[in-house]
């Protein structure tokens, strides 16, 4: 059969292959009680469950659908950097993945049909099952399903979202934000030559890295200022962007008006860039972390500060994204892909987020896959999102080659259709 036959292609059968993440999986809690930093290694024991060491490398399953025309589509299954912490799915255990979706998932795919994308995830991934399931599985499955509707469809993944979620065809790119990982100063510089649109990230994850009271940051973010002056062209005006892990809260003693009081002083330093801050406070539970940034982003307010707060830990799921959406308690939320889980759910959290007016950031982690990380460029794309984080690995220039170059053909391809110039029948690269 023909590439260019319309015959409805079903799921014939299932491949599952171990593969690797991009980076590594890190004890959060072992890190954040001092874990001292030996060369690349922590030394000491973990505190997470399912931790062998407090830094292990990150595995990764791939699982590819063989269509009823032999053709092969595949989708990564991989967690997050900091799993177990932060109510997220414990360590990813590949034995214990492979056979999870051997027995639970295969035989719901055998036979499915691929050409509707929602249909088949509701059908393969219906809500009572998705719950119980590793969020990693449902990540994965949905990324084979919708590269098997695209390749049925003869069109690309994000056109697969456009057509299906009823959006507007995108032509505006989304602005890239690039991580540092631990070479923050060399990392920095990388970005700034390719003029990323949001940096550094940074990894303030200890109080070596904090301070006691935030002026080891401080330091730091004031270097970063300074380097976007001395090596970025005129007009380069990048968002700073910085993950702190909680340290701001920890150094304050989880105090409302003091935490927003060193962000707003924070971004009034880095003036005149504009400045998030990712997880100032983790208070440890959902419930407590809502109404703890809904009054945090409050004060900032009262305050007048244009820093804005991005809600990452606690904020995993679907249904969680919405709640702070719903409560005013970020200025963006992380859609952290393998956390949402299902590529359906990481959508409709774009398209919430923005429908409340509160910034959608599509993110993910350096533990993370070439494939996992091109089709969350295409849900970025499609959904046109605030930002998207270019993954995955730590060491900046593959990010942003392969989130980078997959948007800007992406791009490219839609400016061609706009123009008339590609028929909307035309053949788009998967």
């Amino acid at each position: 059969m023909t590439r260019q036959s319309r015959q409805e292609l079903r799921v014939a059968d299932v491949i599952l292959t171990p593969c690797q993440g991009a980076f590594f999986y890190d004890d959060q809690v072992a890190i954040r009680n001092g874990a001292g930093q030996d060369g690349f290694l922590y030394r000491g024991a973990p505190f997470t469950p399912g931790f062998s060491a407090i830094r292990v490398p990150a595995d990764a399953v791939s699982i590819g659908l063989v269509l009823s025309d032999q053709t092969i589509v595949w989708g990564d299954m991989v967690s997050v950097q900091y799993a177990g912490a932060a109510g997220r799915d414990p360590l990813f255990q590949t034995k214990d993945i492979i056979e999870i979706t051997k027995n639970i998932v295969v035989p719901r795919l055998i036979g499915q049909m691929v050409s509707s994308f929602r249909s088949a995830c509701a059908s393969v991934l219906a809500q009572s099952l998705a719950a119980d399931l590793p969020k990693a599985i449902a990540y994965g499955v949905s990324q084979a399903l919708l590269r098997a509707a695209a390749y049925q469809n003869h069109r690309s993944m994000a056109s697969v979202i456009v057509d299906e979620f009823a959006l507007a065809s995108p032509l505006a790119r989304v602005p890239l934000y690039a991580q540092s990982g631990d070479d923050r100063y060399t990392n920095v510089d990388k970005m700034i030559l390719k003029s990323v649109d949001v940096l550094p990230h940074g990894l303030i994850n200890s109080k070596i890295k904090f301070g006691t009271k935030g002026e080891t940051f401080l330091e730091f973010a004031r270097w970063v200022k300074t380097r976007v002056t001395d090596l970025g062209g005129q007009g380069y005006r990048p968002r700073l962007h910085f993950d702190v892990y909680g340290w701001v809260g920890l150094a304050f003693e989880n105090n409302i008006s003091d935490v927003a009081t060193f962000v707003a002083r924070t971004a009034d330093e880095l003036y005149p860039l504009e400045v998030n801050i990712e997880s100032p406070m983790d208070l440890g539970a959902f419930e407590p972390q809502l109404e703890g940034y809904a009054e945090l982003v409050a004060e900032l307010e009262r305050l007048g500060s244009k820093a804005r707060i991005v809600a990452d830990e606690h904020c995993n799921t679907l249904d969680e994204i919405r709640a702070f959406a719903d409560h005013a308690a970020a200025h963006i939320v992380q859609i952290k892909m393998p956390d949402v889980g299902s590529l359906i759910d990481a959508i409709d959290a774009v398209l919430y987020a923005k429908s409340q007016n509160v910034g959608a950031y599509v993110g993910g982690t350096c533990a993370e896959t070439d494939l996992s990380a091109l089709a969350s460029t295409h849900v970025a794309f499609a959904t046109q999102a605030d930002m998207v984080l270019a993954k995955p690995g730590m060491g900046v220039d593959e990010g942003l080659c392969i989130v980078g170059n997959e948007q800007n053909r992406l791009q490219a391809q839609f400016q061609l259709q706009a123009e008339g110039r590609l028929g909307s029948s035309a053949e788009l690269s998967i």
